[in-house]
């Protein structure tokens, strides 16, 4: 019944109800940032003959954003009149979640839509079966793409159009659907001749509507749900910086498959994260997400955990359970895998066997997710099997078990990791890689205006980006450019050209901080870092050991111990640990703040054994104690964290000792003492590249000497770029005897070009430079520019390249003698 304002909805007609809800409908469509939802309901609206395919292209029109996609949408069907407006609502029941569903009026016009007469040809059932002639070939779009081919009705370059990696799994379907419509009745026979042969993949929540779900359940989901979307509400990464809605503050990284059988980029959506896209091994559970530090893995997750938690993407995972590695590593007793689920992630207010059991009987029905593999402090093992969900067992022991999927098995696992740390006794366990690669332009350009509510003070500090390509280059990756946009005061304020190198950029964040923790009226003068030393050194030192034990998470004790504080603390770069409740427990800012810290501490610290600490630092094999000399309970054949960290750090300690920082460290200590330990890294640097270089095959006879470079290779490079040291990079590169540079496959990014540019520059004969299958972008192509003239080809297939890079690198080319060659596949 209705009464009142509801009487008067309840006598609406169907474009009323699009017209009053206007606002309600662009902002369902549009609030999980991506396109699905919207070209569903088109699919929908073109199956019952709502729209017409010119009503579609008009809708879907180039360089439209996605809530001007939508805006269009209603505007049209709203010309349409009534009938049109009773299809859309329709639409919308259809596409929406219950959650989003209960939010709007759709009237009584949900009901489904009358069945269409049977297609007279295969050109308009590519229309009336839209729907789901997508789900069928999302899954399978090059093999329909190689039957088309071998029977000569598309061509190469067409189907590399259709599999353009900006598009994800459903829109590569979409525009294969659409080419084959306009291509005519023969290729449309043939598609549909093919689809019929394809049995469409039977998603999970297919099956759960049969499935009784007893009321322990649904309550135990409520709660989760209620749970899950409080801890997501806030973003959870710089949480001691403010508080930001991640709705007003999330912005889209590129994710990409980390390995396909056609070797080219394919890009994903959320959802296509943990769906079929990209399985390589269909008898594994475990996903992996990877990406380097800062690239925006914890809030990847914790974006996918808030819009579950709305049921507004996954809803076949009727539970989801969130793990954070950092939290399991304090957690020190034997547990069962029931204990585990209840006591990290929700208690139940009902019958747990009861929701034990649905768990394991439907094993299909749940997610788990486990943030920052690379933070957990024992590498992953498969010698040790547990295969019994009741029977308690230290933690290690299950998180390794549940991976492998000797613990639950049929489980979906999402774990992230940074990429160098994956140990590659998990591979063989995953069903897929996805690489999560951070900004693009517009990413960063988003980003920014999100971050600052002044569009001036976003357009100034955006103008200031573009002024500074080195800046642009650090940029792509997140936590730089959360770091700028907090920092923008002083990067609007500096009278230089701003930050150069990553070292440059954190010391701007430790200005930052502690500006503005400084009494009021009280501003920072030259000798800043004197005047805050101390508080620098404890935290240096409780930064470095818990590197070298990879510990994160520190204790009021242990802090205490140092000489850290309340002080101390209130500067900010330590936030607490909200997942501990039993006690106050804390940790850095960010990992890569962590670094820094423990950079600061081996750069300052003034002893006798600082030259040897150093050196161990830069010892690219496995260490057996820490840069201090406490020991270590690692085993040698471990791959991954420890040294990814240190790693890190050493390139802060190379740009600390930079020439241009000695002014500013010197109020801490001796100048004799900073050019000791600069002297120590150039040697060090040095014998590291020399060591690289003789690795070097020699040329079989008649083939030109080429070097394939490792991942120390680049991480070597980029601390050259760290000291600024033009000597050391002409030095080194004079000894590098080879045509060709290999470095496919590296992770390349527009950072890693800025250094690359840097140090090749220097190089004392022209070389082909292969870069193909990374993420070098426009920017990184920008940033290339100074060694082109050292190159005589240069190979960028794979790389999300567009017409404006290509463009740069041309205008360029052209001017310097030795380039001959482009290789590029956009």
């Amino acid at each position: 019944m209705c009464h009142g304002d509801g009487d008067e909805v309840c006598r609406m007609s169907a474009q009323q109800l699009v017209l009053r809800q206007r606002a309600e409908l662009v902002r369902t469509l549009c609030c999980g940032g991506t396109s699905e939802p919207l070209e569903s309901v088109l699919d929908l609206l073109l199956s019952w003959g709502a729209f017409v395919w010119e009503d579609y292209l008009n809708v879907c029109g180039p360089g439209k954003t996605l809530c001007s996609r939508t805006r269009e949408l209603l505007d049209l069907t709203y010309s349409k009149g009534d009938s049109a407006c009773s299809s859309l609502l329709t639409a919308f029941s259809h596409v929406l979640p219950d959650a989003q569903k209960n939010n709007l009026n759709l009237g009584a016009f949900c009901a489904v839509q009358n069945a269409q007469e049977t297609p007279l040809c295969a050109t308009l059932t590519l229309l009336s079966d839209r729907r789901v002639l997508v789900a069928k070939l999302r899954n399978c779009v090059t093999e329909a793409l190689d039957v088309l081919v071998q029977k000569g009705l598309l061509t190469s370059p067409e189907c590399e159009e259709i599999q353009l990696p900006v598009y994800t799994a459903s829109q590569q379907a979409r525009r294969l659907l659409d080419l084959v419509k306009f291509k005519g009745e023969g290729v449309a026979t043939v598609l549909l001749q093919f689809l019929q042969k394809i049995q469409i993949t039977a998603l999970p929540h297919a099956t759960n509507e049969k499935c009784i779900i007893p009321a322990s359940v649904t309550d135990y989901q409520k709660k989760l749900c209620s749970s899950i979307s409080a801890q997501s509400h806030f973003l959870s990464t710089y949480s001691g910086t403010g508080k930001f809605s991640l709705d007003d503050i999330y912005t889209e990284g590129l994710l990409e498959l980390g390995q396909t059988c056609s070797n080219t980029l394919v890009s994903l959506s959320l959802e296509d994260v943990v769906g079929a896209v990209g399985t390589l091994n269909v008898e594994a559970d475990t996903v992996l997400v990877s990406g380097e530090a800062g690239s925006g893995k914890s809030t990847f997750l914790q974006r996918l955990h808030q819009l579950w938690a709305r049921k507004t993407v996954l809803q076949n995972y009727l539970l989801l359970f969130p793990f954070s590695c950092r939290k399991l590593n304090t957690e020190h007793r034997e547990l069962s895998l029931k204990e585990l689920l209840f006591l990290h992630c929700c208690w139940p207010d009902g019958d747990q066997n009861e929701l034990f059991q649905f768990l394991l009987d439907h094993p299909h029905m749940v997610l788990f997710t486990f943030d920052g593999l690379d933070e957990f402090k024992q590498t992953f093992a498969d010698d040790q099997r547990h295969c019994c969900p009741t029977q308690p067992a230290k933690i290690p022991i299950l998180f390794f078990n549940l991976l492998q999927g000797s613990l639950l098995k049929g489980v979906r696992k999402l774990v992230t990791s940074r990429t160098e740390a994956v140990p590659f006794t998990l591979r063989p366990y995953l069903c897929k890689e996805v690489l999560l690669k951070g900004f693009s332009p517009d990413g960063i350009d988003c980003f920014v205006k999100k971050h600052h509510s002044d569009p001036g003070v976003a357009s100034r500090v955006l103008e200031s980006l573009q002024s500074n390509t080195a800046l642009l280059g650090l940029c792509h990756i997140p936590v730089f450019c959360w770091i700028v946009s907090k920092c923008y005061k002083e990067l609007l304020g500096s009278s230089n050209t701003g930050p150069q190198t990553i070292t440059d950029v954190y010391l701007m964040v430790l200005q930052h901080f502690f500006h503005h923790r400084t009494s009021k009226g009280k501003g920072l003068g030259k000798s800043w870092v004197q005047e805050h030393c101390r508080t620098i050194m404890a935290l240096g030192k409780l930064a470095l050991q818990g590197l070298e034990h990879s510990h994160y998470i520190f204790s009021e004790t242990e802090m205490q111990n140092i000489g850290i504080t309340e002080e101390d603390i209130g500067k900010g770069f330590l936030i607490q640990n909200q997942n501990i409740l039993d006690s106050k427990h804390y940790e850095f800012l960010h990992l890569t703040i962590q670094c820094f810290f423990a950079a600061l501490f081996i750069t300052l610290h003034n002893d006798s054994n600082d030259i040897h600490t150093v050196a161990k630092l830069f010892q690219t094999q496995c260490r057996s104690t820490g840069c201090l000399g406490i020991c270590q309970a690692r085993k040698c054949d471990e791959p991954g964290t420890e040294t990814s960290n240190f790693q890190i750090t050493s390139m802060f300690v190379s740009g600390l000792l930079s020439q241009c920082h000695h002014s500013l460290l010197v109020q801490c200590c001796p100048i004799q003492a900073l050019h000791k330990k600069c002297k120590q890294v150039v040697k060090c640097v040095s014998k590291g590249m020399h060591n690289h270089f003789k690795s070097i095959p020699r040329p079989v006879k008649d083939e030109k000497k080429s070097m394939h470079a490792m991942p120390d290779f680049v991480w070597l490079v980029k601390c050259i770029y760290e000291m600024q040291d033009s000597e050391l990079a002409k030095n080194v590169m004079a000894r590098l005897e080879a045509d060709h540079l290999k470095l496919t496959y590296c992770n390349i990014g527009p950072l890693e070009c800025t250094a690359l540019a840097f140090v090749l520059q220097h190089l004392k004969g022209p070389v082909g430079l292969q870069l193909d299958s990374n993420s070098v972008g426009d920017v990184g192509v920008e940033q290339l520019l100074p060694c082109l003239h050292v190159c005589h080809s240069l190979y960028l297939r794979n790389n999300n390249i567009t017409d404006e890079g290509i463009a740069k690198l041309v205008q360029k080319g052209v001017h310097c003698e030795a380039f001959k060659k482009i290789a590029m596949k956009r």
